[in-house]
């Protein structure tokens, strides 16, 4: 981008317009490198070019690469993107953007025409293009708000450097900072006004376009690291990774809510029954689940004992690259624009329309909390087991790899005095939780047999290792069980009466099978023992709060929330309709009513307001007439009195000499000036009469004199004596 100026542009316009180009690449690829999905070696390699080229803005300096070399970095550059598409990179977009970022270097310092200034504005839209599609945060905003300020400059001032160059007469322009400081102060109040008034439009065409489909481009995006915890397979620590991050998983609103009363809520994702020792996959087929007449999908769920707490709950979800709904538990119902969703044997909800990735959903769900006295009837299935029945589901949940025979030694130890199924659980639950500690700390030492590394030496680890613990020695006293991945609880916002759901609220939990009960869910995990984040200040909810607006309607905008918001502004319209009707018959029977006062007033005393009417009349004519007549007045007092004030009373009696002689023929025309058209009267007596009045007159104007003042009077009555002879 090195100077073009020609002979004929203006050297404000030109200069302006390369530090704009400059500030509209920058602010192009700072928006894409906040996504932070550029590799190190690009960003870097940017970041060199671009501040090479300030380096050079600043000290006025062109620096500019032959014409001959820029052909041949092309050509290589075109070799270099297919060996990125097809072998390093292997993806289109990752390609793409090195594309984008290598002829952004190349063009900054071989741009000579306007059209290679055009194609470095296009490059810098690309760049701010695969943001949009590299992520969804609400920083996006912040990034966006600067390239769209520093296009509009960069338009204004090239449409100005092209209009300079073809015109036929150039204006002359003095060089310096005076042209340089006129510039900037024009475009710091035209600019901002037309990137407004440019924003607004787009935004009112952004609500009010028909929304047919989402997820133009979202398929080249990199799908996010959780789905690694949340997958069919998942390996022992790997949750404990994701835990290592606060970055926000999700934003839930459950209805009534407003006090954050579920702030320790389990939301179930997925659930795991086949463990080989060190990894737990679900091997469950998959059904799919109908939508209903009101275009729910309904889960397929037998009935469970306990106390059943109905809610519903609102789910926003960030792009986690997963396709796993979470839901409380026993989920009633759910609602979405999805259009095939399915359902395994253990109840977690998969998303399988690739169009539409989990983004926003509606749920119901019943949350039962078990009654110890129905729990504690039953002899148990480790007692029955061997000769019932079980079906795959329950014998997947009885499989065991091969262990360390201490586990099954512990089990037994722990549950010796336990007389069921349940209060076995309960007993393993306790002792894991009241024993071990709880740490975020993965550790280095990768064993054979991570489970008894856990109960035996190291003797603490996080959620994960709890409950892979917790359901390995169930196993080995018969009793079926699986673990669940999913969230627990989150931080209250108060501001927007959401739950923000962060990766570090990552959990696992156990769910064991109880004969005649179904599955109960059992946490082994240390709740005492968990890291405590503190409570978010009150900025941060503010700006969760800008974020979960951003994301509610703008990232997640579609049919569903444009219906929602026409039929608020159409409700909103009706009501302030309606008030105003109100307001306006409420005004009309209120003036009815005095009228009808007034009239029996009158008819009972009309000498009275017959004086008031005459009053209100008079009153009525002074304010119609009165600054006229206040006008008046003070026209008459510099008339009597011109030495008081020179300047305005020559003014005053020249236009009276002027309307005199109009009469009598003589009348001055807007392009004379008074020398001008007192030459102008042919008459001689006239003419000196005219000519020693427009002396005095420029005297007492401009050079204020009083005396020359005061001698006007005279001469106007001179004049219109002379008139009436």
């Amino acid at each position: 981008m090195p100077s073009a100026a020609k002979s004929n542009t203006l050297w404000a316009v030109e200069r302006y317009f390369e530090v704009m180009l400059y500030l509209m690449v920058l602010s192009g690829f700072a928006t894409l490198a906040e996504t932070g999905q550029l590799d190190p070696s690009s960003v870097l390699l940017v970041i060199a070019t671009l501040t090479l080229r300030g380096y050079l803005l600043i000290a006025q300096t062109e620096f500019v690469i032959p014409e001959q070399w820029t052909n041949y970095l092309i050509l290589l550059l075109a070799s270099w993107y297919c060996a990125d598409l097809f072998w390093i990179s292997g993806k289109f977009l990752v390609a793409t953007v090195h594309l984008i970022l290598a002829l952004l270097v190349i063009r900054l310092f071989t741009a000579r025409r306007d059209r290679d200034f055009v194609l470095l504005a296009i490059l810098a839209f690309g760049l701010v293009l695969a943001a949009s599609v590299l992520t969804v945060d609400s920083t996006f905003l912040i990034g966006f708000s600067g390239f769209l300020l520093s296009t509009v400059a960069t338009f204004i001032l090239f449409d100005m450097r092209r209009s300079a160059d073809a015109a036929l007469i150039h204006a002359r322009e003095k060089v310096g900072r005076s042209a340089a400081h006129q510039m900037s102060t024009a475009l710091a109040r035209l600019i901002p006004v037309l990137a407004l008034t440019i924003f607004l439009m787009t935004l009112a065409i952004f609500f009010v376009l028909p929304r047919l489909s989402a997820g133009y481009l979202s398929a080249y995006a990199s799908p996010a690291g959780l789905s690694t915890a949340f997958s069919d397979r998942v390996e022992l620590g790997r949750l404990g990774e994701v835990q290592q991050s606060s970055s926000v998983v999700m934003h839930v609103e459950i209805t009534g809510d407003k006090k954050g009363a579920y702030s320790q809520l389990l939301w179930r994702g997925v659930a795991l029954n086949q463990f080989d020792g060190s990894t737990w996959s679900n091997n469950e087929r998959q059904v799919i689940l109908p939508r209903g007449s009101d275009g729910r999908f309904t889960p397929l769920l037998g009935d469970h004992p306990g106390h059943r707490r109905p809610i519903e709950y609102r789910v926003v979800v960030e792009p986690l690259g997963t396709n796993v709904f979470f839901l409380a538990a026993r989920p009633r119902w759910l609602e979405g624009a999805y259009h095939m969703v399915t359902t395994d044997a253990a109840g977690a909800l998969y998303d399988l329309d690739r169009e539409h990735p989990i983004g926003l959903y509606q749920a119901a769900s019943d949350l039962i909390t078990p009654l110890a006295s129905e729990l504690h009837v039953g002899a148990g299935l480790a007692k029955t087991n061997a000769s019932s029945s079980l079906s795959r589901e329950l014998m997947s949940a009885l499989q065991l790899p091969g262990l360390d025979p201490r586990i099954g030694n512990l089990a037994r130890e722990v549950t010796a005095k336990s007389h069921n199924d349940y209060e076995r659980a309960a007993a393993i639950e306790q002792y894991l939780r009241a024993r071990y500690r709880y740490t975020l700390d993965l550790g280095h030492v990768q064993p054979k047999d991570p489970i008894a590394y856990f109960l035996f030496e190291r003797k603490r680890g996080h959620c994960e290792y709890f409950a892979s613990a917790m359901a390995v020695m169930l196993r080995t006293l018969g009793i079926p069980s699986r673990i669940v991945n999913g969230f627990r609880g989150g931080d209250f916002n108060d501001i927007t009466s959401q739950y923000v759901v962060r990766m570090r609220n990552a959990h696992s939990w156990v769910e064991a099978y109880l004969a005649d009960d179904g599955w109960i869910s059992f946490d082994p995990t240390p709740a005492n023992n968990l890291l405590n984040h503190g409570r978010p200040s009150r900025i941060l909810l503010y700006l969760d709060a800008a974020a979960s607006f951003w994301r509610e309607w703008l990232i997640n905008y579609d049919f569903q929330h444009q219906r929602v918001l026409g039929q608020q502004a159409t409700s909103s319209s009706h009501h302030v309709f309606e008030y105003t009707r109100a307001w306006g018959q409420e005004q009309y029977d209120v003036l009815l009513a005095w009228a009808r006062r007034l009239r029996r007033d009158m008819t009972t005393a009309p000498k009275k307001w017959g004086r008031i009417a005459v009053a209100l009349l008079f009153e009525l004519l002074v304010g119609l007439k009165g600054g006229a007549l206040v006008c008046k007045s003070s026209v008459l007092r510099r008339a009597l009195r011109p030495e008081r004030a020179p300047r305005n009373s020559a003014t005053l009696w020249y236009e009276r000499m002027t309307r005199t002689l109009a009469r009598r023929g003589w009348r001055k025309l807007p392009a004379q000036t008074p020398t001008e058209f007192a030459r102008s009267i042919h008459e001689a007596e006239l003419n000196r009469a005219v000519t020693e009045f427009t002396a005095r007159y420029e005297k007492a104007r401009f050079a204020e004199s009083m005396d020359d003042a005061r001698r006007l009077p005279e001469l106007y009555q001179a004049l219109s004596s002379r008139r009436r002879d």
